[in-house]
């Protein structure tokens, strides 16, 4: 197999387009400690105790061409985790990008072009695949919903339905596909929701109690489920109110009450088929946690380069060495 003959043509220097103002560079995801030890932890637990199967066919000093290939039509998120996850494998191997972040991906598309020792490109392959996968996988499904009502004013934002230990990355993704994120936790914005205002009796005092606790340091979101308790939301003065399961007439009646007041969120059971219809009532967001729960992964796989892998041992046994920190 050999490289794409485009690929050289087509080459993308992904760092300096972003510095010169792609606006995806705010997206753009810190690698910091906690990113490193889900990498980290996530290769540990594929390797264990050694990738036997490489350690038994693969000479410790064979060098590896290969190349990561996208095979459906989709967004690209989680390029930096490929990088970091063969640099934690073994900084020996070297990952070049030959895409951006958030670019849509064509089918076929070589994304990642990588050289090293053939033992590290083996060991951390599904790893990093894994990632990539799921993340673009998330941000694909979010484009489609927010080209679903590009027509509308409404924004398409995320839930905390998502993977234990990695909603950070989730969220990630959901802005990388053109999202915005909710409330990242518990922690960070005040959302009264149905259990909350049937123990403390009614939104009024549900709301009540949370600013005799709070003051103004939150913001405030109460869930309403008829236009009863939305009534009683505008008059408890909140920042947004959530517009849950309710049918699309009910919706937009709530929309006409509320009538720009307050910000209004739609939620609950909403899908690719329904969103469209949904944001034509005039809410201002739209939640869905699908978005994280329930998508399909992007496809990828890595292939290896039999031609420049020869020629690249070939080199080698003539004296031209790749150095190699055993990430094997």
């Amino acid at each position: 197999m050999t490289w794409e003959p485009s690929l050289a043509e087509n080459r993308l220097n992904v760092e300096q387009e972003q510095r010169a103002g792609d606006p995806l560079v705010e997206h753009m995801l810190v690698i910091d400690d906690d990113i490193r030890s889900i990498l980290a932890t996530a290769l540990a637990e594929d390797r264990g105790t050694g990738d036997v199967t490489t350690m038994a066919t693969i000479a410790p000093d064979k060098i590896g061409s290969a190349r990561i290939v996208c095979k459906q039509t989709g967004v690209l998120c989680g390029s930096q985790l490929v990088v970091e996850v063969f640099k934690l494998v073994d900084p020996a191997v070297k990952v070049e990008r030959w895409a951006k972040e958030g670019q849509t991906l064509s089918k076929g598309r070589t994304v990642f072009t990588l050289e090293g020792p053939m033992g590290s490109l083996l060991t951390g392959e599904r790893v990093a695949v894994n990632f990539l996968s799921f993340l673009s996988g998330i941000a694909t499904t979010t484009s489609e919903h927010v080209k679903a009502v590009r027509h509308t004013k409404v924004r398409i934002t995320d839930t905390r339905k998502t993977t234990p230990m990695l909603r950070r990355l989730e969220k990630y993704a959901v802005r990388v596909g053109g999202g915005v994120n909710h409330r990242m936790g518990l922690y960070d914005m005040i959302l009264i929701k149905d259990n909350h205002i049937d123990s403390c009796g009614s939104i009024l005092k549900a709301v009540e109690a949370a600013r005799n606790r709070w003051g103004n340091q939150y913001a405030i979101e109460v869930e309403t489920r008829n236009l009863e308790e939305v009534q009683e939301a505008i008059l408890a003065g909140v920042d947004r109110i959530m517009l849950d399961n309710m049918d699309i007439d009910t919706m937009a009646e709530a929309v006409r009450l509320i009538d720009g007041r307050v910000e209004t969120e739609a939620s609950g059971g909403i899908s690719l088929n329904t969103v469209s219809f949904v944001a034509e009532t005039g809410v201002d967001y739209i939640s869905i946690g699908g978005l994280t729960h329930s998508t399909k992964w992007l496809d990828f796989t890595m292939l290896l380069d039999k031609e420049r892998t020869e020629a690249k041992n070939h080199m080698t046994l003539l004296g031209e060495t790749i150095p190699h920190n055993g990430g094997q």
